[in-house]
């Protein structure tokens, strides 16, 4: 039987290394290296550096608020569902409809992979844009192709996984399809070597930049509070672009 022309013929791929039903790592690669969904949420968060300023909420620790925002940021929060967190100056959950953060508060929030985390994904965008100022920006990250996160799933749970289509319906519904911009990062290899637990430095940079839609590694938003009611200016405007 012949497969697609230019690959092995069936039956007889070497898999290699990875021929095997246990992953190389069940660490998402922490314990190999660089990981890859974190070499494209930084790069998202590289270009967004001109976002972060003023007060900003990062959840679970203040780490990227101070790696790209640095002497821009005025205050630093960081939210924690559980009471009691070292580190944390606000405990809440974002998908109660009760959510007591303070409204309108936040120039920025950065929110890394933790919308699967929470039962009420649509309450909690709803929470996320009822916090920011008028003209304020959230940038938010996902997983689409990625493992389960043992440690989440067996404390809070790990429910969900997005597209870009699904990304965009979901943020395009309360912050207006006009002030969200989706991105997806990755491809077969990237999403392989990241199922296997390898690290970046397992790939070369051309092999991690590679960019196929049709397999969506990690998911970036960029979502902006229109500052009234005719909206904000297009967000591609703000988002640096690589060349500058």
């Amino acid at each position: 039987m012949k497969g697609k022309p230019g690959a092995p013929g069936v039956g007889s791929v070497d898999f290699g290394d990875l021929r095997r039903l246990e992953p190389v790592s069940r660490e998402f690669g922490f314990d190999r290296g660089g990981v890859i969904d974190r070499y494209y949420i930084e790069n998202f968060l590289e270009r967004c550096r001109p976002d972060i300023r003023g007060r900003v909420m990062e959840v679970g620790s203040d780490a990227y608020i101070r790696r790209f925002g640095r002497d821009k940021v005025s205050r630093a929060d960081v939210l924690h569902i559980s009471p009691g967190e070292p580190g944390a100056t606000l405990h809440a959950d974002l998908g109660s409809l009760e959510c007591p953060l303070p409204r309108g508060a936040f120039d920025c929030v950065v929110l890394t992979q933790t919308l699967i985390f929470v039962p009420d994904f649509r309450q909690a965008v709803r929470n996320l844009h009822e916090i920011l100022v008028p003209g304020g920006v959230l940038l938010a990250t996902f997983p689409g192709l990625a493992q389960i996160s043992r440690y989440d799933m067996d404390r809070w749970g790990d429910y969900w996984r997005f597209t870009d289509l699904s990304a965009r319906k979901l943020f395009g519904e309360v912050f207006g399809p006009d002030n969200v911009q989706v991105e997806t990062h990755g491809n077969v290899l990237a999403a392989t070597a990241y199922l296997q637990g390898l690290c970046v430095e397992d790939l070369t940079p051309g092999e991690l930049d590679h960019h196929d839609p049709d397999y969506q590694v990690v998911v970036t938003v960029r979502a902006v509070k229109p500052a009234n009611r005719a909206g904000c200016t297009d967000p591609a405007d703000a988002l640096e672009t690589e060349e500058s």
